[in-house]
């Protein structure tokens, strides 16, 4: 019996495969595609665009910066692209992430892997920028929460810890066509591996 088609194809004409993905078939124009046309909190959010996995990673990469002002460009392009498997394996809420098991956890790790590996980042982060990373994510997520997703600032607080509001300062949650953004996230990830060179 075959096995069942574990690859996609991308619009670049590249063909992905989801169990054993490799760095050559990772293209950033197919990434930025599939994140500014994923929606987070499942769609539930006001507004009349879906707040995108893409602009939720740009905020994330302002915020990375501004916590770690001295970061090289590349720990801001790790940043930048912290979820960027979801391109191809979509953003799950993490109740749901729970549910599935260490399966997603493992199809996640094989992605940010061979992403990180084509973009010249190590396969694996080390332990300090994930955890800013996952810092300046959370304060994403309490943005969000609070201003599109119908959180209370209590609920917020408690769900992703209360964020210091020098670090938010004046940004703020932006809402746009996934066109607009798909450009923001190419043109952002072309000026970082620039600036690394």
């Amino acid at each position: 019996m075959p096995l069942p088609r574990a690859w996609q194809k991308m619009l670049s004409g590249r063909r992905l495969d989801l169990l054993d993905p490799t760095p050559v078939d990772i293209e950033i124009e197919d990434i930025a595609h599939g994140l500014s046309f994923v929606a987070r909190w499942n769609g539930q959010t006001v507004g009349d665009f879906a707040y995108s996995v893409a602009e939720h990673s740009l905020l994330v990469e302002r915020l990375f910066d501004r916590m770690n002002p001295r970061a090289p460009a590349k720990w801001r392009l790790a940043a930048l692209l912290h979820d960027a498997p979801e391109y191809v394996i979509g953003d799950m809420i993490s109740p749901v992430k729970a549910a599935v098991g260490p399966g997603y956890d493992e199809l996640d790790k094989r992605l940010v892997a061979a992403i990180h590996i084509r973009f010249g980042l190590p396969a694996s982060l080390p332990p300090a920028v994930k955890k800013q990373i996952k810092k300046a994510d959370k304060i994403s997520a309490w943005m969000e929460a609070t201003e599109i997703a119908g959180f209370t600032t209590a609920e917020a607080d408690r769900f992703f810890g209360q964020p210091d509001p020098e670090v938010i300062g004046d940004l703020a949650i932006d809402l746009r066509p996934p066109t607009l953004v798909r450009a923001d996230y190419t043109a952002r990830h072309h000026a970082l591996i620039a600036e690394i060179g």
